[in-house]
């Protein structure tokens, strides 16, 4: 395929040339992280937790930040360990941590979902695997049918670790490929052979984990429509349950790592839309739905179901199915959600083993949240995941009262730009727009401001 399948028509060119190098959130939350301030501090998190309802279900994040090797493009919080000591001393302080925030808690809590990420969180090994699982299942009530989920390294996972995995009961893994271009991973210093994917997939399979996720991503250097089909075409024929597929987000001012790479190598706009768009077709074709932005799903798969039936989520870690109440967080720069708002800890290694194993609450900067921020919340996450919204519908299952003139006006534009139809309360962005969710939901967002350095809108 040397053309995008979705031609940038008519149609489509206004949405590419005024909306395209917008730089905004990917609201995971709302409102984003990069609001949290130190104002939200541990005492904060102590009393948020302590006022939970024992009746509340939990959702749990444990973020391990430590890889064998760093991609270039890499955004997440992570670097490479002094040797094993240092990797079983932080997952020492993990349980700490977990020890600490359950003895605030009114009451063990049952936990419906179970999430480690990264960096590689398989880095911690099958004995620490087991020390943590341990303390998890002792200090919250695990729900018998939990997803217990994973990220994966397939270049890191072992035999050893990947059968840990499956004696520790985990149901689903997500595998990072990102692409099977040779040029390109040289270019983004991740170097990971079809057969090495292939091998990973094998032994989760193998070991019992029946839920299979793997992580593309384009608009990395040199990436070609071509090399992002051929990637796709090869992750479908692994068979998975779930595939996520993300724009690379060139942020050089906050990862210095992105700076090796040359401007010039990076797609333009149209070429990114046209990745994206070509990937999206190629995965549609082999049976997948596509959920949300940016996942593609199996039609009998968890994640269809519930998107089908208008209640899907997304949270931290992109769509999913957790409805929990609250989303406790573990491990250094980890996020939580409560009722109240936010929590983060400090995102320095050395000072979250310190405080944790001192038996400290790690929280250094987090936000409180109004009704008013709960209720623009609803209304982005249902655009997020359902790609329409009938506002008057979630203003009334919030109890607050707003019109949204400002936001009528604005959605009027993008309605002559093409992004979206509007039919009184109902806002719907049209399918060919599915790229520009972010820029309809950004509409909502009155926290925003002027300029920022998230991903681009496309």
């Amino acid at each position: 395929m040397t053309t995008p399948p979705c031609p940038l028509s008519d149609a489509l060119e206004p949405a590419l040339r005024r909306h395209a190098g917008e730089r905004l959130p990917r609201y995971t939350s709302y409102p984003p992280a990069t609001l949290f301030s130190p104002a939200v501090d541990a005492a904060a998190y102590r009393a948020w937790l302590g006022a939970l309802s024992p009746e509340t279900t939990a959702s749990l994040y444990l973020h391990v930040p430590f890889c064998r090797a760093l991609c270039r493009y890499c955004g997440c919080h992570t670097t490479i360990p002094a040797g094993d000591v240092a990797v079983i001393r932080y997952a020492a302080a993990m349980v700490a941590e977990l020890e600490t925030v359950s003895e605030l808690l009114p009451a063990k809590l049952k936990a419906t979902h179970l999430h480690f990420g990264g960096g590689t969180p398989t880095i911690i090994g099958p004995a620490m695997l087991e020390r943590v699982m341990a303390a998890i299942r002792s200090l919250f009530a695990l729900a018998d049918d939990a997803e217990i989920a994973i990220e994966v390294d397939p270049r890191a996972l072992t035999g050893d670790m990947a059968m840990a995995l499956g004696a520790e009961g985990f149901t689903r893994a997500s595998i990072g490929v990102q692409t099977l271009d040779p040029a390109v991973q040289q270019a983004i210093r991740r170097v990971q052979s079809e057969a090495v994917t292939e091998a990973a997939a094998k032994r989760l399979r193998a070991a019992g984990i029946k839920g299979l996720n793997v992580d593309l991503i384009y608009g990395l250097p040199y990436q070609t429509v071509e090399s992002c089909v051929a990637t796709a075409r090869h992750t479908a024929a692994l068979d998975p349950d779930r595939i996520a597929v993300f724009g690379y987000a060139h942020v050089p001012s906050l990862k210095p790592r992105q700076r090796q790479f040359d401007p010039e190598a990076l797609p333009g706009a149209d070429a990114r839309f046209a990745q994206a768009a070509a990937i999206a077709e190629t995965l549609t074709e082999a049976g997948y739905r596509p959920i949300g932005l940016d996942h593609f799903a199996k039609p009998g798969d968890a994640l269809a179901r519930i998107q089908q039936a208008g209640r899907l989520h997304r949270n931290f870690q992109g769509y999913t199915t957790d409805a929990a109440e609250a989303l406790l967080g573990f491990g250094a720069s980890a996020i939580g959600r409560l009722p109240q708002g936010y929590v983060q800890n400090t995102p320095r290694i050395a000072a979250y083993q310190d405080w944790a194993t001192q038996g400290r609450l790690t929280t250094v900067r987090g936000l409180a949240v109004t009704a008013e921020d709960r209720l623009r919340a609803a209304v982005i996450e249902r655009l997020m995941c359902d790609l329409e919204v009938d506002l008057a519908s979630v203003a009334r299952e919030h109890a607050v009262s707003c019109d949204f003139a400002l936001e009528r006006a604005a959605l009027a534009n993008l309605a002559r730009d093409g992004l979206v139809e509007l039919a009184g309360d109902r806002v719907a962005v049209k399918p060919a727009m599915r790229p520009f969710v972010r820029t309809v939901a950004a509409v909502f967002d009155n926290r925003r401001p002027a300029t920022g350095t998230h991903a681009p809108a496309v």
